[in-house]
């Protein structure tokens, strides 16, 4: 089946230029939204990705359409890639049905995880040095003297865990952690 999404950012605008081109494609049933493309909340889009199924066509006007960012894009084209569903952009000429369209999906999903395989890179080389220079990371330790002033508060029940914390400056939280240790 050939499904269609269109989509505006406003009440006020309509969507009559892209209910037209895809029509005039061949579009059998169409998903219609009037919600900011920000949003990751889509009701109608969401509705759609339940109803595909393998061999099935999404067709939209443009890419920016259907995508709120080109890593949005991305995900959506292997979650349709996954379920063996074609993707039509109109206006941008892409057709993943075809050979090219293929190619052009497999580009972006490449370009996309090199640039997630460079921010780890990124973030490992900066931990690595900051340990060379002495730092580490993570959530500093407490002192060992205030965890352990603690416990025996705890334990002799004379006080509240609101009076232990106070008294010690540790969390609740981290109270409780160490307390499941001991």
């Amino acid at each position: 089946m050939i499904f269609g999404y269109a989509r505006v950012s406003t009440e006020e605008q309509n969507l009559d230029m892209q209910l037209d081109a895809l029509q005039k494609f061949g579009v059998e049933k169409i998903y219609k939204e009037k919600l900011t493309g920000t949003r990751k909340d889509r009701p109608q889009l969401e509705e759609l990705l339940k109803v595909l199924r393998s061999g099935d066509k999404v067709v939209v006007y443009k890419l920016d359409r259907i995508s709120r960012s080109t890593k949005h894009l991305i995900e959506l084209s292997e979650v349709f890639s996954d379920m063996d569903v074609h993707f039509v952009s109109i206006t941008d000429n892409i057709d993943t049905s075809t050979a090219m369209g293929k190619f052009f999906f497999r580009t972006m999903a490449s370009i996309a995880e090199l640039e997630r395989d460079i921010i780890s890179e990124r973030t490992k080389s900066g931990l690595q040095a900051a340990r060379s220079r002495g730092k580490k990371g993570g959530r500093p330790t407490k002192r060992e003297d205030k965890v352990e002033i603690a416990i025996k508060m705890y334990k002799s029940k004379d006080y509240s865990i609101k009076e232990i914390t106070e008294m010690t400056g540790l969390s609740k939280t981290t109270l409780y952690r160490y307390l499941e240790k001991a």
